[in-house]
């Protein structure tokens, strides 16, 4: 199986996470509404929410400029956070009846998550990059 580049992955997990983090921003009740959630209370937790992933997204834009350096990052946000999000968001789901639409959340997350950790992975046993 052929996996994206190390760049690649850092520049998806970017404009994914820039994404999600604008609508939260500047429209979390909207944001909360389309998703079949109820409205945020204190609107306040959803916009840190957003302010959160705004700073993935520019951690992985920072990251994109020169991964064999930042490969680090890319464990933390690319597969940490992705892969414990995506649990948290099933556990969420299964434990606390969120909306089914989270469940998007766990699966692009968890992919993301899963990509990313192969590729590492991969780069590291090919030698392609040191590992650190």
């Amino acid at each position: 199986m052929r996996f994206p580049s190390l760049r690649a992955l850092a520049v998806l997990g970017g404009i994914y996470d820039l994404a999600l983090s604008l609508p939260m921003l500047f429209a979390p009740e909207l944001t909360a509404r389309l998703f079949g959630a109820p409205p945020p209370v204190p609107v306040l937790n959803a916009q840190l929410n957003g302010l959160f992933t705004l700073t993935l997204a520019l951690g992985y834009f920072w990251c994109a400029q020169n991964v064999d350096a930042r490969r680090g990052y890319l464990w933390t946000a690319g597969v940490f956070v992705k892969m414990f999000g995506a649990a948290l968001f099933i556990g969420d789901h299964f434990l606390r009846g969120s909306p089914v639409s989270f469940l998007l959340f766990a699966a692009t997350d968890g992919s993301i998550g899963l990509v990313t950790l192969a590729a590492l992975l991969r780069t590291a046993r090919s030698g392609s990059a040191p590992v650190r």
